[in-house]
């Protein structure tokens, strides 16, 4: 009889080898919640994207836009014979037009100013961890002076100086949530540091941009993810309240804060919908995103897939 070699049986195949992508898919499948946000927040940013083919009118054209047909309810029909799902506002804007159009503003603001604030962040929080000295302790007294202010209360000073406008709402968004990556980005590279990867790195004189972005970044890109994706809501939800106070965006290109504002001296007299409905489409993107968000962190918890 010939002997069966136990090692061999025990072995897991190749094709059995679970790789991290697939346990992370794995992992964040396995809530239907997630399943439902992620969808969710797709559709929406394929609404915001499309919004100029899906809209039945164009918010921004004021040729397309009749003051008497301003404040009718939800399902109301227009003199040419078109439906107003969702109503009016003041202006005569169609609701559903304008949630649309303002959800590009607001998608596009969240995610431009979570990017900017991510490379710049991380990378002084990166250049803190790996430098150490004087150097680390002046970029993370920056961060602590930065952390100290409210975020509402900087981004209101920043534009009460620099005035309206999508760019100086981004460079406000910027200015106050980069010192959340930095302080992340370092904590994370304070640890992968002591690995042993990192001090054959340095014994190899491999040039210090290369071991900081080549081989220390990508091993700190997990939790700068997880906070990639609560930052995004969190700068919606800023950028909304700063149109809201009137300090954000433009009259003429109104977001989904903006939309709110016009609408909300007009709730206790009956006409809900001109803030209700884009209040609605904010509640739901910052939801969807912060459950994206939170799955996420489960899913790319080393600790948890072990």
């Amino acid at each position: 009889m010939t002997s069966i070699d136990p090692i061999r049986l025990n072995k897991p195949k190749k094709s059995e080898v679970e790789t991290p992508i697939q346990r992370i898919m794995r992992e964040y499948t396995a809530s239907g919640i997630a399943i439902v946000a992620l969808a969710a927040l797709v559709a929406l940013i394929l609404i915001a994207v499309f919004a100029p083919a899906l809209s039945p009118q164009n918010p921004y054209d004021l040729s397309q836009l009749d003051f008497m047909d301003g404040r009718l309810p939800p399902g109301s029909t227009a003199a040419d014979g078109s439906v107003y799902l969702l109503g009016t506002d003041t202006q005569g804007r169609d609701m559903l037009s304008a949630i649309m159009y303002g959800l590009r503003i607001s998608l596009g603001v969240g995610i431009i100013s979570a990017v900017c604030a991510a490379v710049f962040g991380t990378s002084l929080g990166l250049i803190a961890a790996y430098a150490g000295g004087r150097l680390e302790a002046v970029i993370m007294r920056l961060v602590d002076l930065q952390l100290s202010f409210p975020a509402i209360l900087v981004a209101m000073m920043i534009l009460a100086v620099l005035g309206k406008g999508i760019g100086n709402v981004i460079l406000a968004l910027v200015i106050v949530e980069w010192a959340t990556y930095a302080r992340a980005a370092r904590g994370a590279a304070l640890v992968e540091s002591e690995k042993e990867y990192m001090e054959a790195a340095r014994c190899l004189n491999i040039p210090r941009y290369r071991i900081l972005f080549g081989h220390l970044l990508p091993n700190c890109t997990a939790p700068l993810i997880v906070i990639a994706t609560v930052q995004i809501a969190r700068a919606i939800s800023l950028e909304a309240t700063l149109s809201f106070l009137g300090l954000g965006v433009p009259v003429t290109e109104p977001s989904l804060g903006m939309l709110i504002a016009n609408g909300y001296q007009f709730i206790l007299s009956g006409e809900h919908w001109i803030s209700f409905f884009p209040g609605l489409a904010l509640l739901g993107t910052i939801v969807a995103i912060n459950l994206v968000g939170d799955q996420l962190r489960d899913a790319l918890n080393p600790r948890k897939g072990a």
